[in-house]
């Protein structure tokens, strides 16, 4: 297998085959024909070639799929991966406590710092390894439950999920032990301030994942308690079943018996209550659609006829003009320019068209001043009157 000579080459390997990759990555869980991938490379074989040559795919017969190590990769920054790895947690742990053991033994400074760093770096890995295997677990266990249809292999994952979730409760507490209680001396020597919020976030979620997991061992047994309960009935409906099938029911079993004594409501008849209209509101107007269709299904032959309205009283019909005098804004404005009082003084003296209190006076200052009040001169002097604190207004 050729190998790549550098990043470079690989990533436009990658951006150039990426219909290809995206397509066998979508469909990883069924097979994938050589001739389809062909297609995808515009039929050109020395480009599938170049990918089974350099290791980003494998050939297997007929069909062609990605290599592991990159569909686990691919997977992993997708977050779609399904497989629960704990050695992953456990590997980490080792190597912050073999990089501690360096550490505390190497006197070089620059030396010292490049372990803290690999530290650093692998209690971030823990912390992120936990989160994501937890999250992971979660949805299998969903998955699991609505997905499976077989009784014995739901079970027997289900119980199997059940255990990856103590080890990973295990995991966490031998990560907590390293940060809190067995190497305590190495996190007193090496303070770090970094170094500390890694620590402290890694507990928080450590204590998070913890709850979670709780949660999680409750929902494993009410699935488990309800999958062992449809199996039992699945199990009991077939020997009814067979049963039946051999005309042997009613005489090997009291079932006749079991169900005239049951008094569960799904064996009454389902009752009805009619709802009975008004006269009133079957005389309306609004229910004669309701009427017809009502007809047309009973088959009465009764046509349903609108009523004639009555005769409009021809008191209603004459012409009646009612007037409104409006108060004209604009030349309330122009008329106050002119003037040289203030704008509520005014209104106030102001001859309108028709009478006007003093309250509706006020509304018309209050409107003026909003609409025109870049065409005034809004001082910062208040003045009061019949209770009526207002500004001070005049013309610019």
């Amino acid at each position: 297998m050729t190998s790549f000579h550098n990043i470079t080459e690989l990533l436009k390997t990658l951006d150039r085959e990426k219909k290809l990759l995206t397509e066998v990555f979508e469909k990883r869980r069924i097979p994938f024909k050589w001739e389809f991938a062909l297609l995808l490379v515009d039929e050109k074989e020395e480009r599938l070639t170049f990918l089974l040559n350099h290791g980003i795919m494998t050939r297997n017969g007929p069909f062609v799929e990605l290599d592991d190590q990159y569909l686990q990769f691919f997977e992993t920054i997708l977050e779609v991966n399904e497989e629960i790895n704990l050695s992953y947690i456990n590997e980490n742990i080792q190597q912050v406590k073999q990089n501690i053991i360096y550490y505390l033994q190497e006197n070089d400074a620059d030396r010292q710092y490049a372990y803290l760093k690999i530290i650093k770096g692998t209690l971030r890995k823990i912390d992120r390894i936990a989160y994501r295997n937890m999250v992971d677990l979660h949805r299998n266990i969903e998955n699991t439950f609505k997905t499976e249809p077989t009784y014995t292999i739901k079970i027997a994952k289900l119980e199997n999920f059940d255990a990856k979730r103590q080890d990973i409760t295990v995991l966490l507490d031998q990560a907590e032990l390293v940060v809190t209680t067995e190497e305590q001396a190495f996190f007193t020597s090496a303070y770090d301030e970094e170094l500390k919020q890694i620590v402290i976030s890694l507990r928080h979620r450590i204590n998070y994942l913890r709850h979670n997991s709780i949660e999680l061992q409750k929902q494993v047994i009410d699935y488990l308690n309800q999958v062992k309960y449809q199996s039992r009935v699945m199990e009991k409906l077939k020997q009814v079943k067979y049963l039946k099938d051999q005309f042997e029911l009613k005489n090997k079993t009291n079932f006749i018996e079991v169900l005239s004594n049951n008094k569960a409501v799904v064996f009454e008849v389902n009752p009805s209550y009619p709802l009975r209209l008004s006269l009133d509101v079957l005389r309306s107007d609004d229910t004669i659609e309701i009427k017809q269709r009502i007809a047309k299904r009973i088959k009465t032959g009764v046509k349903l006829t609108l009523p004639i309205a009555a005769t409009i009283d021809a008191e209603y019909l004459n012409n009646q003009t009612e007037q409104e005098i409006f108060i004209n804004l604009e030349e309330v404005k122009n008329s106050f320019t002119a003037a040289a009082n203030n704008l509520f003084n005014f209104i106030m003296q102001y001859n309108f068209q028709r009478p006007v209190d003093f309250q509706e006076r006020v509304t018309i200052y209050c409107q003026v001043v909003s609409i025109y009040q870049n065409e005034l001169n809004i001082t910062d002097y208040y003045q009061q009157q019949q209770q009526v604190e207002f500004a001070l207004v005049y013309p610019k």
